[in-house]
């Protein structure tokens, strides 16, 4: 079977109704069916959608990004972290020897800071209000690089 490319747009609530995230207008996410860049289960969902269809597609936290990890929160000296502006829930980017790692920084005492690794959706049920916008064949180059390129199939790397 050949590989196809799946573009949707989509608008992501959490359980609350809150959106979350969603796509740029009039720039549907394309993505290489089966090489895993969206969460398996949603690409399950949506996979069989043909182009201008529309679907809600709800995952439990475990389906979408897991359950939150204890072993992902570490307690960091604060003097290690003297050079950055820490915020309360920023981002920062650790270099770990051969992955950058983004953590989010969870809470800040005298002393420590904790931490935390895991996915900012990490425990959330979440709902995806899906639209797909194009459905086609992959090209061999996007075969061969493992992932798609754009809408149309000729998107270039920066």
């Amino acid at each position: 079977m050949k590989r196809r490319v799946l573009a949707f747009n989509y608008v992501l609530k959490g359980a609350d109704g809150q959106i979350l995230d969603a796509s740029d207008e009039g720039e549907p996410l394309a993505f290489l069916e089966g090489a895993g860049q969206i969460i398996p289960k949603l690409e399950e969902q949506i996979k069989d959608m043909l182009a201008g269809e529309k679907k809600t597609v709800q995952l439990a936290a475990v389906d979408a990004y897991g359950v939150p990890d204890s072993k992902m929160k570490m307690d960091v000296p604060k003097a290690e972290l003297a050079h950055l502006t820490l915020e309360l829930g920023s981002f920062l980017q650790l270099n770990l020897g051969e992955q950058m790692k983004v953590v989010r920084v969870a809470e800040i005492s005298d002393t420590t800071v904790i931490l935390d690794g895991n996915h900012p959706l990490a425990g959330m049920d979440l709902t995806f209000d899906v639209e797909m916008a194009a459905v086609r064949e992959a090209t061999g180059e996007e075969l061969q690089h493992g992932h798609a390129h754009g809408v149309h199939g000729h998107g270039h790397h920066h």
